[in-house]
């Protein structure tokens, strides 16, 4: 038979192995503004103060009467765009708190597609024969080696 002072150890023990971790997420999920990821807002990237050029680059471009996510999130399906929102999420905090992220920040190849799919979905009827296989080969040449500066300015 168990003793209540055990039992109650137990508890403690418990609840500080999950109330601890538990209590730290949600206060950095909060400290860092989590649910602005959430939206569409583009000045949900500037919470971080790394992102500043980008978003001061993105107020002057040609492209400022779109958000981040028409660009750099998948537009096909919610649960893609989430998905991606999430790992995107996860890469930048690990990054921007560990100070381990390429300066300058580069576009990983996997999000360089997305964004390279979203540039067709607004601008394909236009340039069809100029790209025609980029959003399957991998070779091809992408908007951005021409159009580098068009979302985040000069």
């Amino acid at each position: 038979m168990r003793k209540d002072g055990d039992l109650n150890k137990f508890v403690l023990i418990a609840g500080l192995l999950i109330g601890l971790p538990l209590g730290l997420g949600a206060f950095t999920f909060h400290y860092a503004a989590g649910t602005s990821y959430l939206s569409n807002d583009p000045k949900a990237c500037v919470n971080c103060h790394v992102m500043r050029t980008q978003y001061d680059g993105w107020m002057k471009s040609s492209h400022h009467t779109v958000t981040c996510n028409d660009c750099h999130v998948p537009n096909e399906n919610i649960l893609l765009k989430f998905i991606a929102k999430g790992e995107n999420g996860y890469h930048h905090s690990k990054g921007f708190t560990l100070e381990d992220f390429h300066e300058p920040i580069m576009i990983k190849q996997k999000n360089s597609q997305i964004l390279q799919d979203n540039c067709l979905r607004c601008h394909g009827d236009f340039v069809h024969e100029i790209v025609s296989g980029s959003t399957t080969d991998k070779n091809a040449i992408r908007c951005v080696h021409c159009h580098r500066t068009v979302g985040h300015g000069g």
